[in-house]
C-alpha cells in the first residue's frame, strides 16, 4: 500500500461502515454475509487504522450491502 493513498483507505472504511449501519447491519453480520473475519472488517471500517483491501473484498462488500461498488471508492475533493 503506497502512505499516499492511506486517506482514500481511511474514508472507503468509514463509508462502508455507514453503508452497513444504513443497511442495519452490525459488523458480525456483513462479516459472515462476506465470509471474513469480523476483526478483519473492524480493521477496515476503523478510522486509526489504515488497511489496504482487494477488489474482490470491495466487489464482495458491495454486493453484502447491495450498492454498486464505486458508492465505496467515490471521495471528495
Amino acid at each position: 500500500m503506497k502512505f499516499e493513498h492511506a486517506d482514500r483507505y481511511v474514508e472507503m472504511g468509514l463509508k462502508i461502515a455507514y453503508y452497513r449501519k444504513l443497511k442495519g447491519y452490525t459488523q458480525e453480520q456483513l462479516a459472515e454475509k462476506v465470509n471474513m473475519n469480523t476483526s478483519y472488517l473492524g480493521q477496515i471500517e476503523a478510522p486509526n487504522i489504515v488497511r489496504a483491501v482487494s477488489m474482490d473484498v470491495l466487489f464482495d462488500i458491495a454486493d453484502a450491502l447491495e450498492i454498486p461498488p464505486h458508492k465505496l471508492i467515490m471521495f471528495e475533493e
